[in-house]
């Protein structure tokens, strides 16, 4: 990998971990840590605020960050091939931080004594 690319990664890495930390409420590694707890009970759908296309998207977005493949390489084009990396990582940032920021506020409803979260939707 080229050194402008892995300037390039890093950065983008340092404005996403920027973000998460100046964010608020529950700190960095609380959110990282239920990261795996969110995704598996989204995925098994026991978690009902994150469908699995957002799961995905997720997903994706951060191959790309972490891939050398660059759809806007910074050689051709300059500012625009380093912010198609930006708005991608803060694209990211912004789904960890408000996913959860639910999450962990869900969970902590859940374990409250006396109350009782059952999966499904309101029939009127």
């Amino acid at each position: 990998m080229a050194p402008t690319v892995r300037i390039r990664r890093r950065a983008a890495w340092a404005t996403l971990m920027r973000s998460l930390r100046s964010a608020g409420g529950p700190g960095v590694g609380t959110r990282l840590r239920a990261l795996p707890r969110m995704m598996s009970m989204g995925l098994r759908g026991d978690y009902p605020h994150l469908d699995r296309s957002r799961i995905v998207m997720a997903i994706l977005g951060l191959l790309y960050l972490i891939s050398p493949i660059d759809l806007m390489p910074e050689a051709l084009l300059w500012i625009f091939g380093l912010g198609d990396d930006a708005l991608v990582a803060a694209w990211l940032a912004g789904v960890v931080l408000s996913e959860t920021e639910t999450f962990l506020t869900w969970e902590e409803l859940v374990r409250e004594p006396g109350v009782t979260v059952v999966v499904g939707e309101v029939v009127d």
